[in-house]
């Protein structure tokens, strides 16, 4: 998103960060899933199918978790450096303005 349009809707920066946060957190989710039904397989051909989805899933994770580092949203070795990320994403949340329908 545009720099224009990020302080039209109150985000600034966050918005690729609040993005990659997002897909990271669904790509874990695919990851327990494919594992999850690997175990749940009938047949050797399925559990084939879902270990390559499951690579790919795996791989995708990797991908955006480098890139969430890279941009410094990202801190997995570092706690206290990952929570000041996270307070200030909920401050700057918290200060969005309140739309109401």
């Amino acid at each position: 998103m545009n720099g224009f349009m990020q302080n039209l809707v109150g985000l600034g920066d966050i918005t690729d960060q609040v993005i990659a946060t997002d897909l990271l957190i669904s790509a874990k989710s695919g990851i327990k899933n494919y594992a999850f039904a690997i175990t749940e397989a009938a047949t050797p051909e399925v559990r084939q199918v879902l270990n390559k989805q499951l690579n790919d899933a795996i791989n995708l994770h990797s991908k955006i978790s480098d890139y969430m580092v890279t941009n410094g949203y990202y801190y997995p070795a570092d706690v206290n450096e990952q929570l000041q990320v996270d307070l200030q994403t909920a401050d700057t949340a918290l200060s969005l303005p309140n739309k109401q329908s």
